[in-house]
């Protein structure tokens, strides 16, 4: 009896492990943005980092200088409650340096869409996967009532 009951104790903590794993798994489709990417062009130097934090965060920063000007900084979380993954950027110098919520709308291998329609701009924020090396950001939404969107294609650096 003692070894039925420590049986069945040991498959219900076998059984919640792999049911967390599978929750947090969601998260981990965004493995491949891990390490920094840039943008190196006449107009600046573009550089985004990730790093994977523990099994249910990412950090991040991004950063556009030209020559000794930083032009944008901004910080990133990329964390996952229950179900649901969400982009959180903190840019210096706006939304009173406060961050603001993308939710993960779409995702395929190879694509991930975040999105939040009550932010003024971007409003969406896609992450495409080229080849392992070769990334492109598009931002976009409605700027004074006209669409507007801006790409930012990007290498792995490391």
């Amino acid at each position: 009896m003692k070894s039925i009951f420590t049986l069945l104790l040991l498959l219900t903590l076998v059984s919640c492990d792999k049911t967390k794993k599978t929750e947090t798994q969601k998260i981990h489709q965004l493995d491949w943005l891990v390490g920094t990417w840039e943008n190196n062009s006449d107009k600046g130097n573009l550089s985004e980092n990730w790093e994977q934090i523990n099994d249910s965060t990412y950090n991040g920063k991004t950063y556009f200088i030209r020559g000794n000007d930083t032009l944008h900084s901004e910080t990133f979380v990329v964390n996952q409650v229950n179900d649901s993954i969400f982009y959180i950027p903190t840019i210096k110098g706006e939304n009173d340096n406060k961050p603001v919520t993308f939710k993960l709308t779409q995702s395929t291998e190879k694509q991930f869409t975040f999105e939040n329609p009550k932010h003024d701009y971007p409003t969406k924020i896609v992450y495409n996967k080229i080849t392992t090396d070769s990334i492109v950001v598009e931002i976009s939404g409605v700027v004074d009532g006209v669409f507007s969107a801006e790409k930012y294609p990007m290498k792995k650096a490391k």
